[in-house]
């Protein structure tokens, strides 16, 4: 298993990279079998010098140079178009050729998803891939939401592969067995919502596969009454970032709660690009070493549980 890490991507990047592959390192000394090998892409004089300074095992690491930087501000596709040398576009070419199994970054999500798109591609069948988010629960386990905002405008045969790919990584990577589906709408009843709404819902509950248990609302999304929660990716992001702000107020305000606790989004990494050929992680711009070694882990558990290929299986 080998992992393609960007190291330059991020608010905190190349330091808090290393750092958190150090942190992935310490969590199982000695256990060579369970370190999945790692190739970094950026400036290799600067993440070397950071390697040693961190004190990091270099065994099954390998550093690719590059000399290139796609910026939170560029534009995703002129970006990834003209700078091929930059440490996402080099991190798309590898996985491309096979040479890496999965891919992380906390860089340009539009740059991302552009390199997802155009180099691994979608897989044979998915429509739009879509990227989704953790939303904790109130029992303690965590709920799957998408779309998260890269797909704003939606027809209804999206959510219900949305809703497909989701039920899919929550099986495998969550845990949850027979994750129930709900359809986040403005009432419970069939037949409300908008247009989208109206239209998904009869596909939703014709769908093979899927745990379909009908509309759920706001006020059900902290609850244990869904697992994989669906809908465009405009009322998604709004609902993402609503959730963000919570962890935020509580610190503010200085509550401490366990429930709260879960809105921490670093003790989750990033989330998947769901649809695509190869795992690919994108993680928050204000990623530290925790997130990075999460998102390490999330990459590895879904090698290991071949996601990709059941979603291929089920498509």
């Amino acid at each position: 298993m080998n992992i393609g890490l960007d190291m330059m991507g991020g608010d905190f990047a190349p330091l808090e990279a290393v750092k958190g592959i150090n942190l992935l390192r310490e969590a199982n000394p000695g256990k060579a079998d369970a370190q999945p090998n790692l190739t970094l892409f950026g400036d290799e004089a600067q993440i070397a010098a950071l390697l040693v300074e961190q004190r990091v095992d270099m065994n099954g690491i390998k550093i690719v140079h590059t000399t290139q930087i796609i910026d939170m501000h560029e534009h995703p596709t002129k970006a990834f178009r003209e700078k091929q040398d930059s440490s996402i576009a080099v991190g798309f070419g590898y996985l491309a050729k096979g040479l890496t199994d999965a891919f992380i970054s906390a860089g340009n999500t539009g740059a991302m998803m552009v390199g997802s798109l155009f180099s691994i591609k979608a897989i044979e069948g998915i429509h739009r891939p879509t990227i989704g988010a953790y939303m904790p629960r109130e029992n303690g386990q965590l709920g799957c939401l998408l779309d998260v905002g890269i797909n704003s405008d939606c027809k209804p045969e999206n959510l219900v592969q949305f809703a497909l790919l989701g039920s899919i990584f929550a099986e495998q990577v969550l845990n949850i067995p027979n994750p129930k589906v709900g359809l986040i709408n403005i009432g419970e009843e069939e037949g409300k919502g908008n247009l989208l709404a109206q239209a998904a819902y009869p596909l939703l509950k014709e769908a093979e596969g899927i745990n379909f248990i009908g509309n759920i609302e706001g006020r059900d999304i902290f609850l244990d009454k869904s697992d994989v929660m669906i809908c465009d990716g405009f009322t998604g992001n709004i609902i993402l970032k609503l959730a963000e702000s919570i962890h935020g107020l509580t610190q503010r305000r200085n509550v401490h709660d366990e429930f709260f606790d879960m809105f921490e989004f670093e003790q989750y990494g990033g989330v998947p690009v769901l649809g695509v050929n190869k795992p690919v992680i994108i993680g928050h711009g204000i990623s530290h070493a925790k997130a990075f070694k999460n998102m390490i882990s999330i990459a590895q558990k879904m090698i290991e549980k071949d996601v990709i290929g059941m979603i291929k299986a089920r498509v």
